[in-house]
């Protein structure tokens, strides 16, 4: 195999796959990236087995063939090249020589027959969806994923097509975020699939903000085309948790709140919250929402935001970290904190179909 290629795309289609490679992982062929030459291109693979990505970058292919190198060694190698045209060539042994200018390396790989090959998709339930609203999806949704690995159905984000819309939903057991998309599929092709984290990570990276994917949902697998990539994963196996009973039905006191001012806000007052409570305190008053925090022995904090509130007085302590991730993840100017009591879960809502459930904490 022998193939021209610049720097610049060939560290990109790297930089595009690389991520999925496990540095954990007992088999040596999985460290390696697949490199296929064809015509006027280089198709790259990746996989742990239970995610893999490939993509295709354009190259002067001299000789077809392929082989599998070290993707982590091969990337840096690659990124400490002197810009310009990359020079590849790899012998029946499958030992690459990789020249560029007066710089020169060789690295060692392992035949192309050993690499596991990704999974087809030929009677899978076809969905098309557009970048960009999955990208915000994404952002609004995937900060609330659980990392408990024993409650394995929640270590993923669940996609749930169903009425002509697609339900997102991402919760932790103390947190659910959930984003509602208008999509067009036939009835027949209503499911519901949790999606893990580690597919999910490797999507937020893919999506842009214009075009177009494709999602294929198959046997237990999943794949996303994504422009000349193509992501692939296995699902978590298991019924996602009836997300719609925790979601408040009634709400008794709206509050309006300026979103970087709140945030800021909670930042500041934060810095003082206790290492073993960590909540900070809204505490609702006509015209007046404050946040406060105490630690003993170390001291408190309290700031005053003016709001239009003519409610009732409501008390009601949040860990703040969960406060702040979707002030951080969304981009409205506005956003709405809808509450019931003290001991009722708070929703944060904007004019778009989003709701973040937060359950609050009990403190003296």
């Amino acid at each position: 195999m022998r193939f021209n290629i610049s720097k610049d795309t060939f560290l990109a289609g790297l930089q595009t796959v690389q991520n999925v490679v496990s540095s954990r992982s007992t088999l040596p062929i999985l460290s390696n990236v697949r490199i296929q030459a064809d015509a006027g291109q280089l198709r790259l693979t990746t996989t742990d087995l239970d995610v893999g990505i490939s993509g295709s970058v354009e190259a002067q292919t001299e000789r077809f063939g392929g082989t599998t190198l070290p993707v982590k060694k091969l990337s840096s190698i690659v990124r400490e090249l002197p810009s310009g045209e990359v020079h590849v060539e790899v012998d029946a042994k499958n030992i690459a020589s990789i020249r560029c200018g007066q710089t020169f390396f060789k690295i060692h790989g392992l035949p192309e027959d050993e690499f596991p090959s990704l999974p087809e998709f030929e009677n899978a339930k076809v969905f098309t969806l557009k970048q960009g609203e999955i990208k915000d999806a994404l952002r609004k949704t995937a900060y609330a994923i659980s990392t408990d690995e024993t409650r394995y159905v929640l270590n993923g984000v669940l996609f749930s097509f169903k009425d002509s819309r697609l339900t997102m939903v991402a919760t932790d057991g103390r947190r659910l975020a959930l984003v509602d998309l208008e999509v067009e599929f036939p009835q027949s092709d209503e499911v519901e699939i949790i999606v893990p984290t580690k597919c999910i990570n490797e999507l937020t990276r893919l999506v842009s903000e214009n075009g177009e994917l494709k999602m294929m949902v198959g046997q237990n697998q999943i794949a996303f085309d994504v422009g000349s990539t193509r992501l692939v994963s296995k699902l978590v196996d298991g019924n996602y948790p009836n997300y719609r009973q925790v979601i408040p039905t009634e709400i008794s006191e709206r509050v309006t709140l300026e979103r970087v001012n709140f945030l800021a806000a909670v930042h500041r007052v934060s810095l003082l919250a206790s290492e073993k409570s960590n909540s900070v305190k809204l505490i609702l008053t006509k015209n007046n929402l404050e946040i406060a925090a105490n630690t003993p022995d170390v001291g408190e904090a309290r700031e005053s935001i003016p709001v239009v509130y003519k409610g009732k007085d409501i008390t009601i302590a949040f860990n703040p970290e969960y406060l702040m991730a979707p002030l951080r993840a969304l981009p409205n100017d506005e956003v709405f904190l809808d509450l019931i009591d003290e001991m009722s879960p708070g929703v944060i809502k904007i004019q778009s179909p989003f709701l973040y459930v937060l359950m609050p904490m009990r403190v003296g």
